[in-house]
């Protein structure tokens, strides 16, 4: 419990604390990792090994020793499993977050004149809506028609789970496919993902997440969960750098079904018979048959460094636990410091957030605060029309942070 600690009392017996010291801190304050994660101090070593067995072994680094470069994608496999509750043949490191979903769109959005609609958030990170779209238009199938997208009510910043399971249930035989977030990048709000999938499954329909700001922050058990995939980028949370590789994630009982629609690639034909060259597609038995492409090793690298320090802080359980500490002290810090002259549209219940806050101006004046904090080094971020988003990541930040976050603050929107 937090109610009567303070900042340094909870510092103090925070097991994790030392992790801090595994990160660099830009500015006074970093507490923006929901949207670019902190450089592990670690980071720069991992991709200088690469570096010099590329200058000393050239090619034959593709083969050579534990981080031969043909199966270094293979090298995170166990973390990211899990991370986010799969099996080891479950996930796999490739790409970017957008053009994973369009991967997996493609074997899993499959439309017929009955069932063709795709349920998004009309609030859905801009990339998600595109995408979709997108899907819907290259299979023939009009978006006006065949997009349909979850609101909040009126005067509400977050949806309700019953509206959603209504919404599903309405839908029925025409609904193909659910595609949401796992945490909703605008408000914090934690999607209910068991509870959307089993519902999306009674319809008929495929369930997949979007995990950009749920993986690494919040404890998730996919495979068991019963999803059918989820793709995510690893630059938030995971910190693995700008543009970092992200991951996708499909249920072991699609992985191995060939007839599945995908786009083929070289580095998702079987790797014994690889390099013999061969133009029949001999498909991976793992969700790495949706890979085209070998791994980029030098961005993969920094994804490594950050995945070794989730294991050294006992996994994403201990960081949830640290995390869940770290909110309700946020919590009550914003309601002593701050009053009403802030709020919070991130729901209160533990269970339906992770570490994000999204503040919002009573005043009406949230950019000026924004820059106000901006011009101090407070690093957060601002997201249109009117929300200051703030994340103490457990993996860094203190509660120290936070406190000099609120007592900041408090001196800009008096």
């Amino acid at each position: 419990m937090t109610a009567t600690l303070t900042a340094a009392e909870l510092d103090s017996a925070d097991p994790l604390a030392r992790l801090r010291d595994a990160f660099h801190l830009p500015g006074e304050l970093y507490l923006v990792g929901n949207s670019l994660g902190a450089l592990p101090k670690s980071a720069p070593n991992y991709v200088a090994t690469e570096f010099e067995r590329w200058a000393t072994l050239g090619v034959e680094g593709h083969f050579t020793g534990e981080l031969a470069w043909k199966d270094y994608h293979a090298l995170v496999s166990d973390q990211l499993a899990r991370l986010v509750g799969a099996g080891r043949d479950e996930v796999v490191a490739m790409n970017g977050l957008t053009v994973n979903l369009h991967l997996l769109l493609i074997s899993f959005y499959r439309p017929t004149p009955k069932r063709h609609k795709i349920l998004i958030e009309a609030h859905a990170f801009p990339s998600d809506h595109f995408a979709a779209e997108s899907q819907i238009r290259q299979r023939g199938f009009d978006p006006a028609q065949s997009l349909v997208t979850l609101a909040p009510r009126p005067g509400e910043e977050t949806l309700r789970v019953d509206d959603m399971l209504a919404t599903i249930a309405e839908l029925g035989d025409e609904l193909a496919l659910v595609m949401l977030p796992g945490v909703q990048y605008y408000t914090g709000q934690v999607m209910p993902m068991a509870t959307l999938t089993a519902a999306g499954h009674d319809v008929g329909a495929v369930v997949g997440f979007d995990l950009a700001h749920a993986v690494g922050n919040i404890e998730l058990d996919l495979h068991d969960w019963n999803v059918d995939f989820a793709a995510w980028c690893s630059y938030k949370y995971l910190n693995s750098g700008p543009g970092g590789v992200a991951g996708a994630y499909v249920h072991r009982r699609h992985v191995t079904d060939q007839t599945l629609p995908k786009l083929l690639g070289w580095w998702g034909t079987n790797p014994s018979t690889r390099f013999e060259m061969a133009t029949d597609f001999d498909a991976i038995d793992t969700v790495e048959s949706w890979q085209l492409s070998n791994a980029p090793v030098l961005a993969m690298a920094t994804l490594r460094a950050s995945l070794d320090l989730f294991d050294e802080a006992g996994g994403i359980e201990a960081l949830r636990s640290k995390s869940e500490r770290q909110i309700e002290f946020f919590d009550r810090r914003l309601d002593e410091v701050i009053g009403d002259r802030v709020s919070n549209i991130t729901p209160r219940a533990l269970e339906e957030r992770g570490c994000q806050f999204a503040l919002q101006v009573t005043a009406g004046d949230g950019k000026r605060v924004f820059d106000a904090l901006e011009a101090a080094r407070v690093l957060c971020d601002w997201r249109e029309p009117d929300v200051i988003r703030v994340a103490p990541v457990p993996l860094y930040n203190s509660f120290s942070d936070i406190e000099r976050f609120v007592q900041i603050l408090d001196g800009i929107v008096q």
